[in-house]
């Protein structure tokens, strides 16, 4: 190194630190710094270390600090980091899109790249609209989607999507779309026996396109297993089948968003897959790059695709972003999807979540868990202070936040939601390790939050 440049990294270093300087997340909460990820642990700048029970936010599958990507990554930005997406294709992204169309379901053979997941929902909305514009029915654009989902933080996909305390701040900026009731078995109707309601469910769905009319309505949007406001609540038995069938019968494509659920997390490749439908359009992104890189993607049918397609079609998805196919990003979802499939991640979470399902069954007993719920490592505990009438917590008793801050005092770091019940009320957590877990560390993360649970209900007792 020069000495100019040494001159330089020592005045860098030099800077102070002050905190101010970075907007985080929330402004009242202890300043902690990560210096390091290894494997499914976290360290910060005083050397604690945090086993990361939710993956990031159930984007890490294949854990921190795999070198394989971090090689493949310095080797594509030393070849070619970016390239102008509407004059060039590059081959990394050629090779992702390859990958992706023989390892996701049905025919879902064709992809748009963007930056993360709420980017992927924006542009499967956009793509659903315009796919009806191209086939000469431009009055169907209304976007149906459920309360208690969310689908990203961008003014689309909160317009979209139904959690409440999200949209609140924004609400004078958001479109007016429908919604429909959620559907998980821990809250269905009480004479509804969970194994009946999941078709019963789905016609909150057919009532509303009638309602809409279904000349208007482009497209409905939904969670396989609802994540950030649900809590890792899957939809019942018979629920998305009848979806299917109701999408159509009144020519309503399907958009499944498996920014969470997908690569593995849920013990399959794709979450819509344990309900074996192929969705029209499919939103995914976190365990694309598994956090190493900024990216997402939007799956489409040879169905929309063909419908762009000149002489038929106007040859044109009017959709820009910067970073779209990022050649830099594609190469780490390339070896990230490849890594995925040699080490069997979908196998892998089926087997050690159900491990570690068995070993969070104590949670059960305690008087503050109503249920404990999920699919592959991709598990939820919802809280409540009545387990017979399944009563939430009042919100002012901040029930998930002190069980997530317990666990981390004792080294282990959850994702807590609030909102389960009504967008106000109840508590939950998610838990959802990276997919590269062993059992000893799974041992570990039970054992850590049943401990933090059971402090929290004492001081609640």
């Amino acid at each position: 190194m020069s000495e100019f440049l040494q001159t330089r990294v020592a005045e860098a270093s030099a800077v102070p630190l002050r905190p101010d300087h970075l907007f985080v997340y929330d402004l009242r909460a202890p300043l902690r710094i990560a210096t390091r990820g290894e494997g499914c642990y976290l360290y910060d700048a005083e050397g604690r270390r945090y086993l990361d029970g939710a993956a990031g936010f159930v984007v890490a599958n294949l854990g921190h600090g795999n070198a394989e990507v971090a090689e493949a990554m310095a080797a594509q930005a030393r070849t070619l980091a970016l390239a102008p997406f509407t004059v060039f294709v590059t081959e990394p992204a050629l090779r992702l899109a390859a990958r992706l169309a023989r390892y996701a379901p049905g025919d879902l053979n064709h992809a748009v790249f963007v930056s993360g997941g709420s980017e992927a929902v924006e542009v499967a909305v956009k793509l659903a609209r315009q796919y009806w514009v191209e086939v000469g029915r431009p009055s169907k654009y209304k976007i149906i989607g459920r309360w208690q989902s969310y689908h990203g933080n961008t003014l689309g996909a909160l317009s979209i999507g139904g959690n409440r305390p999200r949209r609140r701040p924004y609400t004078p900026l958001l479109l007016d779309m429908p919604k429909i009731p959620p559907c998980y078995p821990y809250r269905c109707p009480p004479d509804q026996p969970p194994e009946t309601w999941g078709p019963r469910g789905a016609d909150y769905l057919e009532a509303a396109i009638l309602e809409a009319g279904p000349e208007t309505v482009a497209a409905f949007i939904a969670e396989p297993v609802v994540g950030a406001t649900l809590g890792a609540a899957p939809a019942p038995p018979g629920y998305f089948q009848r979806i299917r069938e109701i999408c159509d019968r009144y020519d309503v494509l399907f958009i499944a968003d498996e920014v969470m659920t997908g690569f593995g997390r849920t013990g399959r490749r794709f979450g819509i897959e344990h309900w074996e439908v192929v969705p029209d359009l499919m939103a995914v992104a976190k365990g694309i790059s598994a956090g190493y890189a900024p990216l997402g993607a939007v799956l489409c049918t040879t169905r929309i695709y063909e419908a762009f397609r000149p002489p038929r079609g106007s040859g044109h998805f009017v959709n820009l972003f910067t970073y779209g196919a990022n050649p830099l990003c594609c190469a780490v979802g390339d070896v990230v999807l490849r890594l995925t499939e040699e080490w069997d991640l979908a196998g892998r979470a089926a087997r050690l979540g159900a491990y570690l399902r068995e070993r969070l069954r104590p949670l059960e007993a305690s008087p503050i868990v109503g249920d404990v719920r999920g699919l592959g490592l991709m598990l939820g505990v919802e809280f409540v202070q009545n387990k017979a009438t399944k009563e939430p917590f009042p919100p002012e008793a901040r029930v998930a936040a002190r069980v997530a801050e317990a666990a981390l005092a004792r080294g282990l770091f959850v994702y807590p939601g609030t909102g389960t019940v009504d967008g106000e009320r109840g508590d939950h957590l998610m838990i959802a390790p990276p997919l590269i877990i062993r059992e000893a560390e799974c041992d570990e993360l039970a054992s850590t939050l049943i401990a933090a649970v059971d402090a929290v209900a004492r001081e609640l007792a």
